[in-house]
């Protein structure tokens, strides 16, 4: 069986037909969710694209991996998908974007060579290479937010692209307004516009053709990482799928005014950053939110593409698809805009699993509850390719047991982290509070009915109760009502916190085979005769003793 992973950037759990929309049709998802299993409480380990992407691939927590924010090299040494799924005869992909910064001071270290084979593997996340564009190609004063070569724009540029230096920025991300003027995606206004662009050279039409190039040519068991740029900002599409939705499909925010009553100082920091005050104008979200759900529509059609193509040759038969996304977006609820603290907005993520085995068939069409992790993926893949789950290196566990129907005793709750060190907001935080960028930390505890919000640097938590209150209006933490709640809630954290997570080179069966063999290779101390082991033991030990050599002058 191959597996084909697909992973949207930004994508929403709620902004899709199969979880509810009311306006956003996405018959393709659905499909996928029909043949499969839709999971209705999956959460990344962050809300932020590169370590939520880490978890992801190496499927431990990023306390683990370390990778805690955009550009934090992953270490080398790692493990990741690619290093378990190769050692199952199954080679491992990348098809689009994974965010992965190469950890370039450890591999000079250790004398790997970036171009060699394991060199550019660690390098690339564990991956081997189709095509990577991570899809960024913003342009400053500094020069190049991404400087690595993008093959993307070099397709712009080959299909006819030329009057510009980074069709990106000019074509793919935005329109033009009067006098021939760019409109570029980066300013809101321009959301409504089409996106300079024929829509089969678009960012998504040019993956989804990748794709299935990978598809036609690929060789033995595979897994593939297809990652799409999309639905992330800038918040551009190319017609039609500019005017498909308007203000009429624009839902009133999920936001309170009780929220911004003695506001926790983090919540009210990217209440109050330039993303935040953006989106809770009602012009923003007039504009941005119909270009989101464009952008989606347009994978959704993208991902009716792969499929026919699948199911036309026959493969569909043969191949694991899972659909999900790195995290989501508020897009002006709770007075926010982008992603970064844990409310469902942000945190909570779509997941759809179709697995073509016959053990599977009980469950097609169905939604599951329980508590997922994003790091589940990579214990799923393991087991899915015919391995045994290391569980002393990945953290999360295989899916496989809930995708064929069974009940197994499942986790009482999940964790999501999310280190602000780096940001505008961590900055201001650490001036106001005096704070280092240790405390720039949070830690989301949530066990189905009730998400606790920890902040390090002396904070009081944030509690919200999703049975009574399911959009996450009033922070329970502001008195000591609940104190019992978060009491447990607590004790979830300090169990999790003590979980055994850098013994990777040894597992729990390595460990039970070495007890007590140290004796069978002489190793025998704290005896008094030789009579406290059995008498094979010690026989390099007992008898005549050897001649001693004479003494030398």
């Amino acid at each position: 069986m191959n597996i084909l992973f697909i992973m949207y950037d930004q994508l929403r759990f709620d902004y899709l037909s199969c979880a509810g929309h009311p306006h956003l049709q996405t018959p393709n998802f659905d499909r996928v969710a029909e043949m499969g299993v839709r999971f209705t409480n999956a959460y990344v380990q962050s809300p932020i694209c590169g370590s939520s992407r880490m978890s992801y691939y190496t499927g431990r927590y990023p306390s683990s991996h370390g990778a805690q924010w955009n550009n934090f090299p992953l270490r080398v040494g790692e493990l990741t998908l690619g290093d378990h799924l190769r050692k199952l005869d199954m080679d491992c992909w990348l098809i689009g974007k994974t965010h992965m910064h190469a950890d370039a001071e450890g591999m000079e270290r250790l004398g790997l060579d970036p171009d060699s084979v394991i060199g550019a593997r660690q390098a690339e996340c564990g991956f081997d290479v189709f095509i990577r564009d991570d899809g960024l190609w913003a342009q400053g004063i500094a020069g190049y937010y991404d400087e690595s070569r993008s093959p993307y724009n070099e397709y712009l540029k080959e299909k006819g692209y030329t009057d510009s230096d980074n069709p990106w920025a000019d074509h793919a991300n935005a329109g033009v307004k009067e006098r021939n003027k760019i409109a570029s995606g980066w300013m809101y206004e321009n959301a409504d516009r089409p996106a300079h662009i024929h829509e089969a050279d678009s960012e998504t039409a040019w993956l989804t053709s990748r794709t299935i190039d990978f598809m036609k040519q690929a060789k033995g068991k595979w897994c593939a990482h297809v990652s799409y740029i999309k639905p992330h900002w800038p918040y551009i599409v190319a017609a039609p799928y500019h005017n498909m939705f308007g203000p009429d499909h624009v839902p009133a925010p999920l936001r309170d005014e009780v929220e911004q009553e003695d506001t926790h100082p983090v919540f009210k920091g990217y209440m109050d950053n330039q993303v935040g005050q953006a989106f809770q104008r009602d012009e923003v979200r007039q504009k941005v939110i119909p270009a989101y759900m464009g952008l989606i529509k347009q994978c959704d059609d993208h991902l009716g593409r792969i499929l026919d193509y699948l199911e036309e040759t026959g493969e569909i038969k043969d191949t694991m698809i899972v659909l999900t996304s790195d995290h989501g977006d508020y897009l002006g609820d709770h007075w926010m805009g982008e992603k970064s603290l844990f409310h469902d907005q942000s945190a909570k993520v779509p997941m759809i699993i179709y697995d073509p085995r016959r053990p599977a068939n009980a469950t097609r069409g169905t939604t599951c509850d329980a508590l997922v992790e994003s790091l589940d993926i990579a214990a799923t893949f393991v087991e899915a390719a015919g391995g045994d789950v290391p569980a002393h290196i990945l953290e999360g566990r295989s899916l496989l047991p809930l995708l064929n129907g069974e009940r197994p005793k499942w986790r009482e709750f999940l964790i999501s982290e999310f280190d602000y060190s780096a940001s505008p907001v961590g900055g201001t935080l650490a001036e106001e509070y005096c704070l280092k960028p240790k405390d720039c930390r949070l830690f989301m505890v949530f066990d189905g009915r009730w998400k606790m919000m920890h902040a390090e640097g002396g904070f009081r938590p944030m509690l919200f109760d999703l049975q009574n209150d399911p959009e996450e209006f009033h922070d329970l933490g502001k008195t000591d009502a609940h104190a019992d709640v978060i009491a447990r809630l607590y004790d979830y954290l300090a169990q999790w916190g003590r979980r055994m997570s850098q013994r990777v080179t040894k597992s729990d069966e390595d460990i039970e085979n070495m007890r007590g063999k140290a004796g069978f290779k002489g190793v025998l101390p704290f005896m008094y005769d030789g009579s406290e082991v059995p008498r094979p033991l010690i026989k390099h030990y007992v008898g005549k003793a050897p001649k001693l050599p004479d003494a030398k002058d």
